[in-house]
């Protein structure tokens, strides 16, 4: 599953933005169940970010929100976020052209 949590941050917040989301994936990395994250901007408003992870299951990913490591991390960005859904469950998947397993 993959979630995604966007966030309004405003010119003033944004130079301190990206290492302080670092910190939140550094301490979602050492979750069980944690596949990958990313922090992105969108380049055509940039005042909104993304943060974009993927876990073995829905149940990985909320255990890592609840654990005290995340949770300092995370919760002072919470005011920051977009409130909308952010778990997805998977339905699809292709590999980029010559990442097939085994290549």
């Amino acid at each position: 599953m993959i979630a995604i949590t966007r966030y309004r941050v405003p010119g003033q917040e944004a130079d301190g933005f990206a290492e302080r989301m670092t910190a939140v994936l550094d301490a979602l990395a050492a979750s069980p169940g944690y596949r990958s994250g990313r922090l992105g901007r969108t380049v055509d408003d940039p005042s909104l970010w993304a943060l974009v992870t993927e876990w073995d299951g829905a149940g990985f990913y909320r255990r890592a929100l609840g654990s005290y490591e995340v949770r300092l991390e995370f919760i002072p960005l919470a005011a920051l976020a977009v409130d909308e859904p952010g778990a997805y469950e998977i339905l699809a998947d292709r590999p980029a052209a010559g990442n097939a397993a085994g290549q």
